[in-house]
């Protein structure tokens, strides 16, 4: 019996329409955040989400979720994507990969209901496995020719039509060209201390932690592991704002502001889990991080020389080296035989606080024709190699022994899924979680035999720098406006062309 079989799929029509106007994307951010169910993906010049765009969603029409009471995730998620499909449609011009469909996250500790490991880490936060939301009113962002785009879909049954969906897109467009943006201070992406946030572990216990991730490989039971510390502090400051700062002052590709009743996601990862498109997928694993400074009088020099202690750093070549084959034999399983290359070798990339070293794989895929195509590559795939270690099984085993709290959304995946099997999922590193008016910030890296303990707890704070750095500026910006009427500038610099109107609340 195919339990993946969908023989009536509701088959869903595209309708798009290009549309002139002056607003700016940190207006549309704002304007859309105050909708049900917004999700926003990009809306920073440095975006590219489906190669290059940014998305603004709301008011979706179904929502998936499932928790880790149930017996088989990913077989009850093919069954929900399957019930949907796009209709091709010929004359469609818009060149966005995505039309329509399901955007979300996956929870890193799906990946114990494709790999058998035993639970010790405490569930403390009880975030879903699984949340996706199928969109069927959009408006997209081409970064590449400054175009907007209005995107719905007509779903046999639904009680609102294709007019009215566009019509309820046109006149949110036309609020934001109206509505005036907080002006955030700019604030030290590095901050002097990490005072005020609260770690899930004593520096004593991560050196130990680090110790005994040593001594297994020089064992021989693992190559490399990615361990992680939580940091957690107070934060009643609007999700939406914190989104704001961070995408004026640390820009990322792989940016994504979600929200639910439970909770709200920040997330400024620089990293591509996975892209699908025609057939083809692709992977980027980073691995490799160095500091950068983005102010001082010694920022230069400093800069320079960390780029280039990661460009020659033999120990970060082959660290990059050893995940790139992990990815490349986890495509093996659903790819064609041939097919997988790398398509950009070791490159550094810069980024607002960091260095990083990327690499890209590609293949073909040998399952997208088959109705357990999603299953097939999350079942291959999930989660990232660069996010756990080599090989991944043992790795993944001992993180859970390692790290006291279970990881939820970080190094899971945020993203979007079409109804056409076109995919883009982040990793979700550099990701912010929002819950009961705490913040929660997660980061590590790469352990292996000749790692530096003390190097590599420095770099989780640097990592975590920026993240914790724009919770203060916000914080700030609150504490400010509280205290006196300030004047706010509407000048956005995302966006040429934006110009001064009057505030209009909804």
């Amino acid at each position: 019996m195919n339990h993946f079989y969908t023989p009536n799929a509701i088959v869903c029509k595209p309708y798009l329409r290009a549309i002139k106007t002056p607003v700016t994307l940190s207006a549309l951010t704002s304007v859309i955040a105050e909708q049900d169910g917004a999700v926003i993906l990009g809306g920073n010049e440095a975006s590219t989400w489906a190669s290059r765009w940014s998305l603004w969603g709301i008011r979706p029409y179904e929502v998936f979720e499932c928790n880790s009471k149930e017996r088989n995730p990913l077989v009850k998620l093919q069954q929900y994507i399957n019930r949907y499909r796009l209709q091709q449609v010929e004359t469609m011009d818009s060149p966005c990969p995505f039309v329509g469909g399901w955007i979300g996250f996956f929870s890193y500790d799906l990946g114990r209901f494709i790999e058998t490991i035993v639970s010790v880490a405490i569930d403390d936060l009880r975030t879903p496995l699984i949340r996706l939301v199928l969109y069927d009113r959009l408006i997209a962002y081409d970064h590449g020719n400054k175009t907007f785009w209005l995107i719905v879909l007509d779903i046999p049954g639904d009680p609102v039509s294709v007019k009215e969906k566009f019509d309820i897109l046109s006149t949110l467009v036309k609020h934001a060209e109206k509505t005036v943006i907080p002006s955030f201070p700019e604030h030290e992406l590095q901050l002097d201390s990490m005072e005020g946030f609260h770690s899930n572990m004593t520096p004593s216990d991560y050196f130990r932690s680090i110790d005994r991730i040593q001594r297994h490989i020089y064992d021989g039971n693992v190559y490399q592991i990615n361990f992680s510390q939580r940091f957690s502090c107070p934060c009643s400051i609007s999700p939406i704002h914190l989104f704001q700062w961070q995408n004026r002052y640390n820009p990322s590709p792989f940016s994504a502001f979600l929200q639910s009743d439970n909770l709200a996601l920040v997330s400024t990862s620089p990293e591509l889990f996975l892209s699908v498109r025609n057939g083809k997928i692709i992977t980027r694993p980073i691995k490799g991080t160095r500091r950068r400074y983005s102010t001082g009088p010694k920022a230069k020099k400093s800069n320079r020389v960390n780029f280039r202690d990661l460009v020659e750093s033999e120990k970060e070549q082959a660290e990059l080296n050893m995940i790139v084959d992990l990815e490349r034999n986890d495509l093996a399983r659903i790819c064609t035989p041939g097919t997988r290359r790398v398509i950009q070798p070791r490159t550094i990339e810069e980024y607002p606080t960091v260095y990083h070293a990327v690499a890209t794989i590609e293949g073909d895929l040998a399952c997208f024709s088959s109705n357990t195509w999603l299953y097939d590559i999350l079942k291959a795939t999930f989660p990232g190699g660069s996010i756990t270690g080599a090989p991944k099984i043992r790795a993944m085993e001992l993180i859970e022994t390692l790290e006291p709290s279970r990881r939820g959304v970080y190094t899971g995946c945020i993203g979007w899924i079409g109804l056409d099997r076109m995919v883009c999922l982040n990793i979700a590193i550099r990701t912010i979680l929002i819950q009961n008016q705490t913040a929660y910030i997660q980061t590590g890296g790469g352990i292996v035999a000749d790692s530096n303990p003390t190097a590599e707890y420095e770099e989780t704070i640097i990592k975590a720098y920026a993240l914790l750095a724009g919770i203060k500026a916000v914080e700030k910006t609150v504490s400010i406006g509280s205290k006196q009427k300030r004047k706010i500038s509407t000048v956005d610099p995302l966006l040429p062309g934006s110009k001064k109107n009057e505030n209009l609340r909804k």
